[in-house]
């Protein structure tokens, strides 16, 4: 196969940070590279340049050997290169086919707008896809899923040659995932590639052809995804061994309850859920999408509202009426959405670290501390690795594992009680996976209760010791590690109907 994008000793640094250093690759016709590393080993900023977002200090590209170097977004779409960022893109307001083609759309006289032309244009697009999309259907009427087809969709109406995905399949289900991977076979032609960017080894070797590994900036190899073993793969990523499939072992029975909920019910979805925690204990929560295992870490710091229900701390009822309640009680919870709901972007990251536990960097005459702060941050920085130039790095300007690792840190200086982790290793590479667990366990082993919450069964089994499983609301089984496999965790996921009832 003939080589359809090629870059060429890539370089591009950022104040204080080197992101890419000599960078090489290629893309082949009719073929699938995944492209991966740990998080701030430069995946990102290479697929900026390639979108034309920054330009590279050093180093050139070449789409289908002619040089490729593009003024910005819609110039590299031109051009034939699509990418379908981890975090879309769209107008929840507007229309499917408006936002694929906005910008674009055909006109009447070229002043009014076409409305049945754009229909016509976008329902020709779907049918040449397999589609099944609405054209008038509202984009925030959509699931996650078929807001990813949008995406797809609009990338592909610009007759793109290189199709970029970055982490396309974090929030969808197996079924979805087939739909994803049938679009890529669809997509990719002798005249086309695809670049596929993800953490989840399984994946890849499923619908990639070959394996370009980056770390800390810099080219380490590619290899064929056909004759590679996903630790040697995994190997080159991180530069060391690490732990693998290992278990925790089995807890201690006599373990003092730190949290217990009774009864927890909400209008919404949760129907009498009731569990404890011990001190020292991981408590997992398993389930399919939409079963309630977010909410109910958000009835119990007070971000949803209980119908009924107990939370008791240490044995102490307790009345939550925000999370700034739970946290003044010792409960921390890491959401889901670290962009939204865990970190301030825009802030520095030593400022994000104290910002649940202000109120401890106090100094002379109750006026904050920089020079505590400064400590606070420098501490938690190595205990987490977190990679940043400084502690007065911009959040927005870490990758997004270290955005994590700072949503985390947060909760650690303020030393709560009970730390409720809402998928804690979303979107984060298998390196920085393995310092996340370490630093759990831990944290449990100090007699911290801590609640997992997470979509990936192999995830739940390596780290926890006691698996809730969730299903439409309700609690269907807890395991011991030990007694618990994908299989019956799946078993207790399916076990209502969509009446809810045992099935």
């Amino acid at each position: 196969m003939s080589v359809l994008l090629e870059a060429v000793g890539v370089s591009k640094g950022f104040p204080g940070v080197q992101a890419l250093d000599d960078v090489h690759f290629d893309l082949r016709r009719g073929e699938v590279l995944a492209l991966v590393g740990e998080n701030g080993a430069g995946k990102s900023t290479l697929m900026k340049l390639l979108a034309g977002i920054h330009t590279p200090d050093a180093g050139r590209f070449r789409l289908e050997n002619r040089e490729y170097r593009p003024t910005g977004p819609r110039d590299a779409q031109e051009k034939g290169i699509a990418i379908i960022h981890q975090e879309f893109n769209l107008m929840p307001d507007l229309t499917v086919a408006q936002n694929i083609f906005i910008g674009r759309e055909p006109r009447r006289g070229g002043l009014l707008l076409d409305e049945r032309a754009l229909r016509r244009r976008s329902q020709d697009l779907f049918d040449r896809l397999g589609l099944a999309l609405d054209p008038d259907e509202r984009v925030e009427n959509l699931t996650v899923a078929r807001q990813q087809m949008v995406e797809i969709a609009k990338a592909l109406s610009f007759e793109a040659k290189v199709l970029i995905m970055d982490e396309p399949t974090a929030a969808l289900n197996d079924a979805e995932v087939d739909v994803l991977f049938g679009l890529i076979e669809r997509f990719r032609t002798a005249e086309t590639g695809v670049i596929y960017i993800s953490h989840r080894m399984p994946e890849l070797q499923r619908i990639s052809d070959r394996i370009t590994v980056l770390r800390d900036g810099t080219y380490v190899g590619t290899r064929e995804t056909a004759s590679t073993e996903p630790r040697e793969v995994i190997s080159l990523m991180v530069g060391r061994s690490l732990s693998g499939e290992a278990r925790p072992a089995a807890g201690r029975s006599d373990a003092a309850t730190v949290l217990s909920v009774e009864g927890l019910s909400t209008k919404a979805l949760l129907r009498d859920v009731s569990f404890e925690v011990g001190a020292g204990e991981i408590f997992g929560f398993a389930g399919l999408m939409g079963a309630g295992r977010t909410e109910i870490a958000r009835a119990i710091v007070g971000a949803d509202a209980k119908s009924s229900g107990v939370v008791r701390l240490r044995g102490e009822e307790l009345s939550i009426r925000n999370p700034a309640d739970a946290a003044a009680h010792g409960i921390g919870y890491l959401s889901e959405d670290r962009k939204k709901l865990g970190v301030l972007l825009e802030r520095s990251v030593r400022e994000n670290i104290v910002l649940a536990s202000l109120r401890d960097h106090l100094g002379f005459a109750g006026i904050v501390s920089d020079r505590r702060i400064e400590r606070t941050g420098q501490s938690l920085i190595r205990k987490l690795r977190i990679k940043t130039p400084s502690s007065a790095q911009l959040v927005r300007n870490l990758s997004g594992g270290n955005q994590q690792k700072v949503a985390i840190a947060k909760w650690l200086a303020r030393d709560c009680d009970v730390l409720i982790f809402d998928e804690p290793t979303r979107g984060i590479d298998v390196g920085a996976k393995e310092e996340i667990y370490t630093l759990l366990r831990e944290l449990a082993a100090t007699s911290k209760a801590i609640i997992v919450i997470s979509s990936e069964l192999p995830e739940v089994l390596r780290l926890c010791d006691r698996i809730a499983v969730m299903a439409e609301g309700r609690l269907t089984a807890t395991l011991h590690n030990a007694e618990a496999t994908q299989e019956s965790l799946m078993a207790y996921a399916t076990r209502f109907s969509a009446e809810g009832t045992i099935s």
